[in-house]
């Protein structure tokens, strides 16, 4: 695995129309790790997909009908399984952290980089999803020099109050050992 002009060599793309220009592509410095499940607490189908593609049927799941509308988006996304879906390359922004701030610094979208792992706050994340995610953050560090294992936070640590994830069930300990 290794980055190639912003995207992931083996990851499958599909580009995401919620991204932007970052205001500087060489400020990269912080990984957000996020958790998602659509319907939540169900997994597999497709919707994640459909959600930050814009794509998301409104009528296909009484939930989706309050989010379909959401203009939303993360960098990369790891299934159940391990698979890996990138919808924006890194030197763009990904509209995922929303209202944020991380080391008295805000807009966190403007210098992170999102990935959504397939799961819930409090359902264990799978091996195959920990060691995706740590090849990831090796090759994200090797790329971006200012991105430390000190720079990386849960979504929950940038937005508090407002956001919990990757929750309880996010394995932090054992996250930090394998990268």
């Amino acid at each position: 695995m290794h980055i190639d002009q912003g995207w992931i060599s083996t990851a499958t793309r599909l580009a995401s129309p919620n991204v932007d220009a970052r205001p500087d592509e060489s400020d990269i410095n912080l990984l957000v790790i996020h958790n998602i499940s659509l319907p939540p607490g169900q997994f597999g189908g497709g919707h994640v997909s459909e959600l930050f593609t814009n794509q998301l049927k409104p009528n296909a799941h009484p939930y989706f009908a309050e989010i379909a509308d959401l203009k939303v988006s993360a960098h990369v996304f790891i299934d159940r399984e391990g698979v890996v879906i990138q919808f924006v390359p890194f030197h763009h922004r990904a509209w995922h952290a929303g209202v944020s701030a991380f080391d008295g610094r805000s807009a966190c979208n403007d210098y992170s980089i999102g990935i959504e792992l397939e799961g819930t706050d409090t359902m264990s994340y799978t091996d195959q999803q920990y060691e995706c995610l740590a090849e990831i953050t090796q090759c994200l560090m090797a790329k971006y020099p200012s991105l430390t294992a000190k720079r990386i936070a849960g979504h929950s640590d940038i937005a508090p109050g407002r956001k919990t994830d990757p929750g309880s069930a996010f394995d932090w300990a054992r996250f930090k050992v394998l990268i």
